[in-house]
């Protein structure tokens, strides 16, 4: 997948269910009892003002027999109905809940294998949405609302193929007067909706990203007392989302028409149908089944009105979740990954790379490292050290220049082999909501107790762990508040001493700590070392110290290497 394309806002919703049919097929079974369920409750459903046509002819006729019979079977309708309907309900819940469980399955999972430069390129609260609140959306859809879209589509087509037995005449007056106005007022609606909704649902997605990148840069824009402009940027972003809502919700009174073709339709259907029973003797039981079954058909017309609201938005929301499953589906791998040994030399040759085009960040930079070489990348800021360790650990894709393991392309080896083999700890270590063991466990094969334990010893931090509070269950916050930026360090040495790559990559391992856990994590660096090549970005002079040879860069360009 291209790594640096940008989600679209507003994704073609064209044969979105076409395209959503892959996600439908392996749940075929179930959708088609919980349809066959509905379909049966609405014909039951289709068959009640029959049932009280019949019930009037029995009437008119002194036929009390009759009359109870159609009592009797009134009443059957009605609790086949019910059971029906809620069996049903319960067979599409369970369908609905599975694709959306597995849609939103798919979406972690791609998002986790995505590249880091995709991910880095779309806005995180954008991201956020998509992956979470219009996954729960369409939950919603297809738990309160799909049921009584289902219904209401069949009770339509059974009643109109009713009202055509009873009396074509009668349906023809319906077709002629009612039909007419209401596809015009629906195709008014699907005219303004189709833009509407998408716009609605991208403003929300930007209120999202900016609010979250606002929490996220907090502490900056206080310190820097640009708390305003991000308030400004917020307003901004509000006042579209105020608008675009507005918008959507005028085009849906645009289904309001239909309630003025109900009442024109009413109104021919008592003139022709008393018409009819004067002067052609229709039976008046017909006449009655008419207008019972035309309320409820008119009701049923109200109700998709009003679903066809909520199934436009379930429609973007989908479009827009489709959008990000296409956009990060891995391309197909061709042939089977190469093996890959324990420990190998990693080789930089002739990398290019650019954030943005015409602007390069590395130009030909060609470097190697051995196995148990302990290398510093040092330069001054801004002249590509991180950028080249993201691109050597396979986090980015370097736009000319090949970068190998043991002699192997990096994009030619298993993501989860390259994950084992070589791994970068950021400078700022992300850590979750849990306790610190937690956190230990945060690598491919979580590790048992002892194994953490044999971590800590081998990196010399046991006595770091038991000064604090709980030990291993000390809890920890999602934001990281709870630990300083040296002790987040010592959690990603705690977690690659767990997964022992063959190459570990340290950016600014010691930047913004305090004497003492700095020291504390060069002894870690020292033990952790053993046979395994160690790249460390350093601007702290006793740490380059420590290290017996570096690549110095400046502007993009290996200046020196030695």
């Amino acid at each position: 997948m291209p790594e640096t394309v940008v989600l679209s806002e507003r994704p073609e919703q064209k044969g979105v269910l076409r395209r959503a049919w892959p996600f439908l097929k392996p749940h075929r079974t179930i959708l088609a009892v919980a349809i066959g369920l509905g379909t049966a409750a609405t014909l039951a459903l289709t068959l009640i003002p029959s049932v009280v046509g019949w019930a009037v002819a029995g009437v008119s006729q002194k036929d009390l027999t009759g009359l109870y019979t159609a009592a009797g079977v009134f009443a059957a309708l009605v609790l086949a109905r019910l059971f029906l309907l809620r069996a049903g309900e319960i067979w599409l819940a369970k369908a609905g809940e599975r694709v959306v469980a597995s849609l939103r399955d798919l979406v972690v999972s791609r998002l986790a294998s995505a590249p880091l430069r995709f991910l880095e390129t779309q806005r995180s609260g954008d991201l956020l949405r998509r992956s979470t609140a219009e996954i729960a959306d369409l939950a919603s859809f297809v738990r309160a609302d799909l049921p009584d879209l289902l219904s209401v589509t069949g009770f339509l087509l059974f009643t109109t193929i009713m009202l055509l037995l009873y009396s074509w005449q009668l349906t023809l007056v319906v077709v002629l007067v009612f039909i007419p106005l209401a596809v015009l007022v629906m195709r008014w609606f699907q005219r303004g909706a189709r833009t509407a909704f998408a716009d609605e649902a991208a403003a929300q997605g930007a209120v999202a990203a900016t609010y979250r990148e606002g929490i996220q840069s907090r502490d900056l824009l206080v310190s820097r007392g640009a708390e305003q402009q991000w308030r400004d940027r917020f307003d901004r972003d509000k006042e579209t989302l105020r608008r675009t809502t507005l918008r959507s919700e005028f085009v849906v009174l645009r289904t309001g028409g239909v309630t003025l073709a109900q009442a024109l339709a009413d109104a021919t259907i008592l003139i022709a149908g008393g018409g009819l029973v004067l002067a052609w003797g229709l039976p008046l039981s017909t006449v009655a089944v008419f207008v019972l079954a035309m309320r409820q058909l008119f009701d049923s017309a109200n109700q998709l009105t009003n679903l066809i609201g909520q199934l436009q938005t379930s429609r973007v929301g989908l479009a827009r979740l489709l959008n990000l499953l296409d956009t990060t589906e891995p391309p197909p791998r061709t042939g089977s990954a190469a093996a890959v040994p324990e420990r190998g030399t990693l080789e930089a040759s002739a990398l290019r790379f650019s954030y943005v085009d015409g602007v390069s960040v590395l130009h030909d930079v060609s470097c190697t490292f051995r196995p148990g070489a302990r290398t510093g990348l040092v330069g001054p800021t801004g002249s590509g050290k991180t950028t080249l360790a993201k691109i050597l650990a396979g986090l980015y894709s370097a736009d000319g220049g090949t970068v190998r393991y043991s002699g192997i392309p990096l994009d030619e080896i298993d993501p989860g082999e390259l994950r084992s083999r070589i791994m970068l700890v950021p400078q700022r270590v992300h850590v979750v909501g849990g306790t610190l063991r937690d956190n230990f466990r945060l690598v491919p094969r979580p590790p048992s107790d002892e194994r953490i334990d044999w971590a800590l010893d081998s990196l010399g931090l046991r006595e770091w762990v038991a000064r604090l509070p709980e030990g291993l269950d000390t809890p920890v916050s999602a934001a990281g508040d709870t630990l300083s930026a040296g002790e987040r360090q010592l959690i990603g040495l705690v977690r690659a001493a767990l997964v022992d790559p063959a190459v570990l990559i340290l950016d600014e391992a010691t930047a913004d700590v305090d004497p003492d856990t700095g020291d504390r994590i060069e002894r870690a660096l020292d033990r952790l070392h053993a046979d395994r090549s160690l790249i460390v970005i350093a601007h702290r002079q006793s740490t380059i110290d420590r290290l017996p040879s570096a690549v110095r860069l400046a502007a993009g360009r290996v200046e020196a290497a030695g």
